[in-house]
């Protein structure tokens, strides 16, 4: 259990960096996940560039930039299974969401040496809106994170404004809200970044020579329902602690696309 003044500093701020939430070798277990999800997207022919594109940044310098980015990787390999419900993660999600806890879906976010792309300031509120706001991302360090290559940057208590108004539903007005404005949070690998979806955060390029690699797991309160029929995940509403108190609504609906 996290300490009580943990849990109001991530209601008074909106983020909570845990420390050592994973060990070493879990740490190398996801990094080899991620380098082969990569691999296995190549051979598919899937392994797109993810970077944001927008006028955050001059058009010279975007073009120059990667992400390499994929969801629902707990269906891609079972060591992001095994850490979505990770009993230091249930901790903390139980502290802070309360005791039932649902999976809204996950994602890797991969920024290579010296080229890693930028995330302007925003919210993830307007890709999944949800009516009591308890979704939150925790987003696990699997390099250590620091300005040079790009760790995450977050705006104290700025989820108290609620929703903003987005530049095409994808980020904040840069120059009102430029990533400088954020508070740098840098961790160690095997730490976690937990902040709510309504509290604004951003990121820097990848300047360095190091690899800076993430994953992100979305979690929300099992009765906080979603506002809207977008970004309906494989997995949604997995139970991660507790109870599903609504046992009419326990899973989303999906169809089957036939292979063409």
């Amino acid at each position: 259990m996290i300490a009580e003044k943990n849990v109001d500093f991530y209601k008074k701020n909106g983020y909570l960096l845990v420390r050592g939430v994973f060990n070493e070798e879990e740490v190398d277990a996801m990094r080899e996940a991620v380098e082969g999800i990569i691999q296995r997207a190549a051979l598919a022919n899937q392994d797109q560039n993810h970077a944001w594109q927008g006028e955050f940044i001059p058009s010279q310098q975007l073009k120059k930039l990667v992400l390499k980015g994929f969801h629902d990787v707990h269906y891609h390999d079972a060591a992001f299974t095994r850490a979505v419900v990770h009993p230091n993660m249930v901790a903390v999600l139980r502290a802070v969401i309360g005791p039932n806890v649902q999976l809204h879906h996950s994602k890797m976010l991969v920024k290579p040496p010296e080229n890693g792309a930028a995330f302007p300031m925003h919210q993830d509120y307007p890709y999944f809106p949800h009516e009591q706001h308890s979704m939150l991302a925790a987003s696990v360090h699997l390099d250590d994170a620091d300005m040079e290559n790009g760790c995450l940057c977050v705006v104290p208590g700025s989820h108290k404004q609620g929703p903003l108004p987005h530049v095409g539903k994808h980020y904040l007005n840069h120059k009102e809200h430029p990533i400088s404005s954020g508070t740098p949070c840098p961790a160690r690998a095997g730490d976690v970044l937990f902040f709510n979806y309504l509290t604004i955060h951003g990121s820097e390029p990848n300047r360095s020579s190091r690899t800076r690699r993430n994953v992100l797991f979305q979690y929300r309160d099992a009765m906080d329902k979603p506002a809207t029929r977008e970004h309906f995940d494989w997995g949604m509403g997995l139970m991660v602690s507790g109870e599903n108190p609504d046992f009419d609504d326990v899973r989303p609906e999906f169809s089957i696309k036939p292979n063409l």
